[in-house]
């Protein structure tokens, strides 16, 4: 007899998917990367490459990204690859070398300059005002 092969795609609600392994993102980083060696395969075949030498390139290409993409899966998990590249752009530390900015108080002329037109300067009495 033959078994029906049946894969369980989502975990529950308000989780995030998981096939074989591979959360969130993941998934579709593998199909994207799967779909690039398939159209290298072709592109090198139509080109002319032999067989015998597109096929273990693309083979070990394959390789390497399944890999990858799991390794990049169980260590970051569903989220966490987003949270590493963006902890990334943080700077060490904010270099300010004029004293304009603490002398009045706030950062007026900066925020004055925003496309939403919001200000946030203190006026005589002291309180917070926002200009349209």
């Amino acid at each position: 007899m033959k078994e029906d092969i049946k894969y369980k795609i989502n975990k529950g609600i308000n989780r995030p998917i998981e096939f074989r392994g591979l959360k969130a993102q993941y998934i579709y980083i593998l199909a994207i990367g799967l779909a690039v060696l398939l159209l290298a395969f072709v592109s090198a075949y139509i080109a002319g490459v032999p067989v015998y030498l597109c096929l273990p390139v693309v083979l070990l290409d394959g390789l390497g990204l399944f890999m990858v993409v799991y390794r990049l899966s169980h260590r970051y998990g569903a989220h966490g690859l987003a949270k590493a590249l963006a902890f990334r752009q943080v700077p060490n530390a904010i270099i300010c070398h004029s004293r304009a900015v603490f002398e009045n108080g706030s950062c007026n002329e900066k925020v004055k300059k925003d496309d939403h037109n919001i200000s946030i300067g203190r006026t005589a009495a002291g309180s917070s005002t926002a200009a349209k």
